[in-house]
């Protein structure tokens, strides 16, 4: 199927699933961690569940409400629509993702997907509109019934690898990605053995955190088919690279580039000056949206090319923010690179609180230092502290405890996800600080 060809209206949706042996329709939502939830329909149940939604039990998904305010309802989004490729032929399967919405008809509060729209429709009152484009690092992997990965290749940043299974398992990927009508717009290895990557064509953010999702999910169905496992787990592997979802985005204005300015010496325009200043100020208190597990602060140390200090650059990928190379005649594309978030956040509160963020820095005008010049990583610690040049979190723990006094995130999520999300969390942290792990006890066991 051509990209972008299904249909995007109710009446259309119904034409095209009559016409096209559709029979089951799987609808999806996330839980506020972004666990992908689903619940599947007949076709012939889909046209009452366009116009008076579908009923479910929200006091069972994690983050939603209590047992005695459980009943929700999902509406389809027609625009959504997509078959499931690796679903029959015949009986076909397709997805729509779902707004989730309260009995008395109000939007439910504790929807990530509705927590973005808010933010988007305050970058929309503003004149904007959010842009965005993820690279998407992960790792295919065998796990032979232990938790002890075993890599597919020992390849490298942009390796061709002779007879490579994941270059095979990456192609598959894309194709099924192309027919659910998605746009990938390059795909390579990346750094560490048996790490890939696929980027995504730029679109607004809340298509493309609906995409996100999805990738997610057919990257490791198509890995399933062939007896391996795709994991988007930021770090993995010991001693190699983590998987990092470096974001790309800009804001529009009057459907022109927000960001370009032809007279500044760095091309930007002061709205991205003071977006990027908003991203550095509150870049503490969002690291945890971005970097939501306790695995996620072994990818952000020192080393291993991961995002630690709190700078801003030119082309300078040691840097949290990087500003890639302006080109002349591409003025659409001067745009924002943020580096914090890994794979496995919810994108739709990491696109959130990250927008939010840089229109801060637009509504209070914040003041933007000059870019860093140096490799961050290089500098003393003496240096950087005269330069003010501060870190993220540098654990769960760290990090919940800078996000839960954050009056900015909070706004961001609304009560109802803020105070759930940080619960969770707290209860992941305590989980972990219990474990007892190999390495302590190959450390310690034998000397104490």
């Amino acid at each position: 199927m051509p990209l972008n060809s299904y249909p995007k209206t109710k009446e259309d949706v119904l034409k095209y699933v009559r016409e096209n042996d559709v029979y089951f329709v799987e609808i999806w939502f996330t839980d506020i961690l972004g666990y992908l939830k689903s619940f599947t329909i007949t076709s012939h149940e889909l046209e009452k569940a366009f116009d008076e939604g579908l009923g479910f039990d929200g006091s069972s998904v994690r983050g939603y409400t209590r047992i005695d305010e459980s009943d929700m309802i999902a509406f389809p989004e027609p625009s959504t629509f997509a078959l499931l490729p690796w679903r029959p032929k015949d009986k076909k399967v397709a997805r729509m993702f779902a707004t989730i919405v309260e009995p008395d008809g109000k939007l439910f509060d504790g929807d990530p997907r509705n927590v973005f729209k808010k933010v988007l429709k305050r970058a929309q009152d503003m004149g904007f509109s959010y842009n965005v484009g993820p690279e998407l690092e992960y790792f295919y992997l065998k796990v032979n019934g232990e938790p002890k990965p075993e890599g597919l290749d020992r390849g490298g940043y942009f390796d061709l690898i002779p007879r490579d299974e994941a270059i095979d398992l990456r192609y598959q990927t894309v194709l099924t990605l192309e027919e659910m009508g998605i746009d990938v717009e390059f795909t390579h290895h990346e750094v560490a053995p048996s790490q890939h990557e696929v980027d995504f064509r730029y679109k607004d953010a809340l298509t493309m955190a609906d995409i996100v999702m999805t990738a997610r999910l057919v990257a490791k169905e198509v890995a399933y088919m062939n007896g391996v496992y795709a994991t988007f787990m930021p770090k993995p592997l010991f001693g190699e690279n983590g998987s990092g979802m470096h974001v790309h985005m800009s804001l529009s204005k009057d459907s022109r580039n927000a960001f370009f300015d032809p007279n500044d010496k760095y091309h930007l325009s002061q709205d991205a000056k003071y977006f990027i200043a908003g991203l550095t100020r509150h870049a503490k208190e969002i690291t945890l949206i971005t970097n939501q597990w306790v695995n996620s602060y072994k990818r952000l140390v020192p080393g291993y090319e991961a995002p630690v200090y709190i700078s801003w650059a030119l082309r300078n990928r040691s840097d949290l923010i990087r500003i890639p190379m302006y080109k002349p005649g591409q003025e659409d594309a001067t745009r924002i690179e943020y580096r914090a978030p890994d794979p496995a956040c919810n994108p739709y509160l990491a696109f959130a609180v990250m927008l939010s963020a840089g229109l801060e820095g637009i509504e209070k005008r914040y003041p933007l230092p000059d870019p860093v010049k140096e490799n961050v990583y290089h500098m003393s610690d003496e240096e950087r502290k005269a330069r003010g040049i501060e870190s993220l979190p540098g654990s769960l723990i760290e990090a919940i405890e800078i996000t839960e006094n954050s009056e900015m995130v909070k706004k961001t999520l609304g009560d109802h996800v803020f105070i759930n999300f940080i619960e969770n969390k707290k209860i992941e942290w305590d989980n972990y600080r219990r474990q007892v792990t190999g390495y302590e006890l190959e450390t310690y066991l034998p000397v104490l």
